[in-house]
């Protein structure tokens, strides 16, 4: 080994490596890791640098944050975890309640528009169990044979309860009155012929039923209610030309019946209600009969 000199007395030696491993073994190829290297032309030096190179990359890799060779890189943040509470179903379920009630309270409405744009005619024929005397046997509505519209004294219908045909002069209440007894049917024609609709009930209806009904007539003109005798079904609806048989008085029907026919099954358009026959029994009161027939006596 020899040592260079070159550059003047304030230069550094260097090292110039033979190749010769040293007295320990190894050949002094550089000062240990972290150490200066020696300055000059000598590989050894260059793989020493290397080393201590390597030795820091190491020292650095395990420190937070560093990515070194080999290492795994910097630390990802830690992502919050949000914790759920639940749904509040109180609320919501309320919300969808109000929704379906208001499309329904909306849609009905629609409907009910709807129908009341339809005919009463037509209203009418969608009834279950109506019997339109007008389509099937209008000759029952014509006056009795050898007899006028209006006639004196008890008469004989060919339908029980009538549905129309000759009546007497005196028409009967239809205020929405409720008779407790029967009436005589020649005023209930009379006022059918108004347009009222006539209730009729047999005997035995339970106190209930007849209650039901009964809200249903009270206070309803054009309408009047009474018991009549000798009726097959429980509950029997006229209306000029019209009939229902009914076995409960909640059925939806009574209703329908009411609702379509009412004011609308009438002969005499506009004609009244008020001012009619307010006695009960089956017996006609022919009031007036006297005074007309004074007047055809006097002509």
């Amino acid at each position: 080994m020899s040592i260079s000199t070159q550059g003047g007395d304030n230069s550094r030696p260097s090292v110039v490596s033979t190749g010769k491993p040293s007295a320990g073994g190894k050949p002094k190829a550089a000062n240990k890791a972290g150490g200066r290297p020696a300055t000059g032309t000598s590989t050894s030096g260059k793989a020493g640098g290397a080393k201590a190179g390597a030795g820091a990359a190491k020292a650095t890799a395990g420190r937070p944050g560093t990515a070194g060779k080999g290492g795994k890189g910097p630390r990802k943040p830690v992502k919050a975890v949000k914790v759920s509470q639940g749904r509040s179903w109180g609320p919501i379920a309320l919300m969808v309640a109000v929704g379906v009630l208001a499309t329904g309270i909306i849609g009905y409405g629609a409907w009910a528009v709807s129908q009341e744009a339809r005919s009463w005619q037509d209203r009418a024929s969608d009834i279950t169990g109506l019997i339109n005397y007008r389509d099937s046997n209008p000759a029952v509505l014509e006056p009795m044979e050898g007899k006028q519209s209006h006639e004196w004294g008890p008469l004989e219908y060919e339908i029980q309860p009538p549905v129309g045909s000759s009546h007497n002069p005196n028409w009967q209440n239809c205020m929405g009155d409720v008779y407790t007894a029967p009436i005589a049917s020649e005023h209930a024609v009379h006022s059918m012929e108004h347009g009222a609709v006539w209730v009729t009930y047999r005997d035995d209806l339970p106190a209930d039923q007849v209650e039901t009904l009964a809200s249903k007539v009270r206070g309803n003109e054009y309408t009047m209610m009474s018991p009549y005798e000798g009726l097959e079904s429980p509950i029997s609806l006229q209306a000029w030309g019209y009939q229902l048989a009914v076995d409960d008085a909640n059925d939806p029907r009574v209703d329908e019946f009411i609702r379509a026919l009412r004011q609308n099954a009438t002969v005499e358009p506009q004609a009244t209600c008020s001012g009619g026959i307010t006695a009960t029994g089956t017996t006609p009161r022919d009031l007036g009969q006297q005074e007309q027939a004074m007047d055809g006596a006097g002509s």
